[in-house]
């Protein structure tokens, strides 16, 4: 194994300590102490390899490599963020390979090995998984004019703490941050988050097109009364009216054909919640993607028969506010025929696939040319403490990234 290889490792072993769990994971919800102590260790990596540290208004934090005064940026990253007792490769594996394909682009534009034509900048985008403060892809979000500034900072946790106060508590350091204005091109290399890359034996994923997706912020209403004394023909109960939504949601997938729908109900509360009293209130999220619009637009037809039926079984009131929508959006086909042609020169198997999660390039390919990258990740396990992508995985997407950038810089893929 190269050194080169031996120091991304390592430097992946000594970020993953921050914030650790027990069972090899990790917990840094944005803005916490352990994700502020991950963002300085960053910003410490980043001093010691050449890049001048910036942070943003809103959290973004970037390391920035000048290579040709005055030109604009290819930028690279992901987030260092993560969701509870989750694991440790999710979205933080892609700011540190973006960190070091950085570095090695740099170094050969440097040696006269490139002729470049772009600046570099690394980023950790702030708040990309939205479990401490809504929405997600936050800081992404902010510098790509989709979120006003003032808004985002403003949100609150469940215990009241803002996005501004939180930011306040972690490492600033002084100087102007790249703007949108200043980059010409983006790219991102991630974990799959599924098993179609391993179930298929296929070393890389190049991403094509996002699934689409609607969201929604239910809220059940009932009445607030007595577990005990309240007569079951007279209860309202908000709970479970709930729990009627929450297996309709289930359910519907059924309907439709393997792998064309995933639905979920996430984050409830649930309101007085105590032991002998039945909920007047329950607020969740609604989560529906699928691969195909048409199948979406069915879903939610379907879902709102099954709503009207919990409301008259439940005696409960149930509305839907969508936080959240979005189509089949595809990735530029520049960018895309990109990155086939880096993993071809390579010699990596490959694969063009869609993504169904969400991720910051999915707000950077709206403004910028962009590329985006998967590696393998061992029985699609993600947003758990036994997530994993094997050692050889990760170092080849670290070589594809390499040759990405090298490309980028280098002006290959034409900017917009």
């Amino acid at each position: 194994m190269s050194t080169t290889n031996t120091g991304f490792l390592e430097d992946f072993a000594a970020m993953s300590g921050f914030g650790a769990t027990a069972a090899g994971g990790v917990d840094r919800q944005a803005g916490t102490a352990a994700d502020h102590a991950t963002r300085a260790w960053f910003g410490d990596w980043l001093a010691r390899h050449g890049f001048t540290e910036s942070v943003d208004a809103i959290g973004n934090q970037f390391g920035t490599l000048e290579l040709v005064p005055g030109a604009p940026y290819v930028l690279i990253g992901s987030h260092l963020d993560s969701q509870p007792m989750a694991g440790r490769f999710d979205g933080a594996y892609g700011v540190l390979a973006a960190a070091h394909a950085a570095a090695r682009v740099a170094a050969e534009a440097r040696s006269g090995r490139l002729e470049p034509a772009c600046n570099l900048a690394v980023v950790n985008w702030f708040n990309e998984e939205g479990s401490r403060f809504t929405p997600s892809m936050m800081g992404s979000s902010v510098f790509t004019g989709k979120l006003a500034l003032d808004e985002a900072l403003a949100v609150t946790d469940p215990a009241g703490e803002s996005v501004a106060a939180a930011l306040a508590a972690g490492h600033r350091p002084a100087g102007g941050a790249p703007v949108l204005a200043d980059v010409a091109r983006y790219a991102e290399i991630h974990i799959e988050q599924g098993r179609n890359l391993e179930e298929t034996g296929t070393q890389v994923g190049i991403v094509d097109c996002t699934w689409a997706a609607s969201k929604y912020r239910v809220t059940v209403d009932g009445a607030q009364s007595h577990t005990g004394s309240t007569r079951m023909e007279d209860r309202r109960d908000a709970l479970y009216g709930a729990a009627l939504v929450i297996a309709a949601a289930r359910d519907l997938a059924a309907e439709f054909e393997p792998g064309q729908l995933h639905t979920s109900v996430s984050e409830m509360y649930v309101l007085p919640n105590s032991p002998v009293t039945i909920a007047r209130q329950v607020r969740m999220n609604l989560d529906l993607r699928s691969p195909d619009e048409a199948v979406l637009a069915r879903a939610m037809e379907l879902l709102g028969k099954s709503i009207a039926d919990a409301e008259g079984r439940s005696r409960t009131q149930v509305t839907l506010e969508q936080t959240h929508q979005w189509g089949l959006v595809p990735y530029q086909s520049e960018g895309v025929a990109l990155g086939v042609a880096s993993a071809k020169r390579l010699g990596f198997s490959h694969t063009q696939i869609m993504t169904v999660a969400g991720h910051d390039s999915t707000n950077l390919k709206d403004v910028v040319p962009t590329v985006m990258l998967f590696v393998p990740s061992v029985e699609g396990v993600s947003h758990h403490e036994a997530e994993y992508t094997r050692d050889e995985d990760a170092l080849r997407g670290v070589e594809l990234l390499t040759e990405v950038v090298r490309r980028l810089v280098a002006g290959e893929l034409p900017a917009e």
